[in-house]
């Protein structure tokens, strides 16, 4: 398969709002709605025929930008500037070119624009990241393959322009040697308000006949792996860890689990601080030694700054929050990480070459173990948690975290027909739970062999996706 080539001629963005079912605490912020994003483009191929492609992603806030001065309407009025600059490095590129090659073409110079505008990294690859994915799905329709194929084949011609340190690496070779999973073990997220027994649920809780508290999700569906969101709280977060140990050791016989700092500790010494404490509480032993990793313990204003020392020796650490850029990853690896998150708001790209990194690396350097792990940022149920867990198969992520569906609203403001189309394609991944779409989850694991199957996670027609949605912004290229 050779790398297709086209021309952007449209790029269309619409807003889905979002109640969550439950709140959400993760970080500085609760969350309980948020918009979510989808991006529309239309690509036109050499020979005039056009094609339309599709992403979704929920606008969280306080992730890609935390300062605290701003407010959640801030936080989204960013994430809308992002698309609509990289829209136009879009339109303004010009002339027939594959996938990757609009990518590289405009990444450094998107990057540059946000920054004059005040918009962090993270928050500048959001817009980027949207347009790379709904392009990538028109080429797949384009081409008629599935995502994994036109990875395997190189179909968006993906190289090392933008990531140099991989230069003489086989990239075509590496791409072919990726295969789509078709299941994965889900890591049910513990967040900082969430009831750990059902006695804790209020009197007046609302009664969907769903499980709320970390009890009744591992009795509902058999969970064995959880990410656990500290703090930075000591005291409190040793004695929540220790009443989570409880459920987890009379629920689930066998289990892991990853701890997520989500920066909230100021440096190495105090996470070791933390670290050192829970590891001599008696009550904590077996959930302390089913750590697999930790996630973002320093906040990202000094992770990339200060080494990690010790903590980085004695445990697998990564960075989620300081994945700014596609540099973060080796910065990162200097200073004593040796994983990173793969999340579509960063990046297609920026995932696969990523994982690129940890092939090579792990290649010359025995045993160092350098990894990926799959996280959420409350994806939400359809397009978006499609296309992200085909890109988590994709680069080999046996465990994803999936907190879209215990706090989100699995499409229930939605259309019952753009469910239940969804339930039809996708019968794998998804049950009916009424006016919403649930995961089908057993024994804490899900199949999603479908969203493999075509364009990039789901071969639905492109109107089922946004026509009931409402136009935010849209782009269209100036005719000469």
């Amino acid at each position: 398969m050779s790398e297709f080539q086209f021309a952007v001629d449209e790029i269309v963005q619409y807003e889905r709002p979002v109640t969550f079912r439950m709140p959400f605490r993760y970080g500085v912020v609760t969350l309980s709605e948020a918009p979510e994003s989808y991006v529309r483009v239309r690509i036109t191929t050499r020979d005039g025929k056009s094609f339309f492609g599709y992403a979704a992603d929920l606008m969280a806030p306080k992730w890609f930008d935390k300062s605290p001065e701003l407010s959640d309407a801030d936080n989204h009025d960013q994430l809308r500037l992002s698309v609509a600059i990289a829209a136009q490095h879009c339109l303004d590129h010009g002339g027939h070119a594959s996938a990757f090659a609009y990518h590289a073409a405009i990444e450094a110079d998107h990057h540059r624009a946000c920054a004059r505008r005040g918009l962090p990294g993270l928050v500048a690859g959001f817009g980027l990241a949207q347009i790379d994915r709904a392009i990538l799905d028109a080429c797949c329709r384009a081409w008629d393959v599935p995502f994994a194929r036109a990875i395997n084949g190189n179909l968006p011609g993906i190289d090392t322009a933008t990531a140099p340190d991989l230069a003489g690496f086989d990239m075509p070779g590496f791409l072919r040697s990726l295969h789509p999973r078709e299941n994965m073990v889900l890591r049910h997220t513990i967040g900082l308000t969430d009831a750990i027994e059902k006695s804790d649920l209020p009197s007046d809780a609302p009664d969907d006949r769903l499980p709320s508290s970390l009890e009744e999700n591992c009795v509902f569906y058999g969970l064995g792996a959880f990410k656990i969101k500290l703090s930075g709280d000591i005291p409190a977060d040793i004695d929540r860890l220790a009443r989570i140990a409880s459920v987890l050791e009379r629920r689930s016989s066998d289990y892991f689990c990853t701890l997520d700092g989500n920066e909230q500790f100021d440096g190495p010494e105090e996470f070791d601080a933390f670290w050192k404490i829970a590891s001599s509480d008696g009550r904590l032993s077996r959930i302390m030694s089913s750590v697999q990793i930790v996630e973002q313990p320093i906040a990202r204003k000094s992770a990339l700054s200060v080494p990690l020392g010790k903590l980085g020796r004695s445990m697998a650490c990564e960075i989620d929050e300081s994945d700014s850029d596609i540099d973060a990853f080796p910065a990162a690896r200097e200073l004593g990480y040796r994983g990173i998150s793969s999340k579509s708001c960063k990046g297609v790209y920026r995932s696969l070459l990523n994982r690129a990194r940890v092939e090579f690396w792990n290649s010359v350097e025995k045993d160092a173990g350098y990894f990926m792990s799959a996280e959420d940022l409350s994806t939400q149920a359809g397009l978006a948690l499609q296309q992200d867990l085909a890109l988590a198969g994709m680069i080999g992520c046996t465990h994803i975290e999936r907190n879209g569906h215990q706090y989100g609203d699995g499409l229930s403001g939605a259309p019952s027909a753009w469910r239940e189309a969804l339930l039809n394609s996708h019968g794998d991944l998804y049950r009916n739970g009424g006016n919403r779409l649930l995961l089908h989850i057993d024994t804490g694991a899900f199949s999603f062999g479908s969203v493999n199957l075509a364009g990039y996670g789901t071969g639905l027609q492109p109107a089922t996706l946004t026509d009931h949605l409402p136009i935010t912004q849209c782009f269209s290229k100036v005719a000469e």
